[in-house]
């Protein structure tokens, strides 16, 4: 029965907000240092991480088939791998920030946490309905 109620999918949205919550932090010391010289935009790269937070891996596991050999690396949930974005050539002083790619990604990351944050709240209030019997 718990299975049903607290599947992996809503276990792992606890994770896929709190990744949500690093790329708005990355987004916003992007938008921050836009006028750094030398700055690096970064950021996580989700369509590898967020498989992981939901539990469902995006590339199949490689075997190890002797023990000197090398793990496969996989997408760490609770410290993702952030990549940096080079400068353009053309960027006279070093920074790779980008204000309209920031403000684009600030606004797709806000958009999917205020939807994954409603749909955890409507999962929520359907266990609450049926708790009370519908009271």
């Amino acid at each position: 029965m718990a299975d049903i109620l607290f599947n992996s999918l809503y276990g792992g949205l606890e994770n896929v907000l709190d990744l949500r919550s690093k790329q708005h932090a990355l987004t916003a010391t992007n938008i921050a240092n836009a006028e750094t010289p030398g700055f690096k935009a970064r950021f996580i790269p989700f369509d590898e991480v967020l498989g992981e937070a939901v539990g469902r891996p995006t590339r199949l596991g490689l075997k190890q088939t002797n023990a000197r050999h090398m793990s496969a690396s996989s997408a760490d949930v609770y410290n993702p791998e952030i990549q940096e974005i080079e400068p353009p050539p053309w960027a006279e002083d070093q920074n790779s920030v980008i204000a309209e790619h920031e403000t684009v990604r600030l606004t797709e990351n806000a958009t999917i946490y205020k939807g994954v944050t409603r749909g955890v709240s409507r999962k929520l209030a359907m266990l609450r309905y049926v708790s009370t019997n519908g009271r």
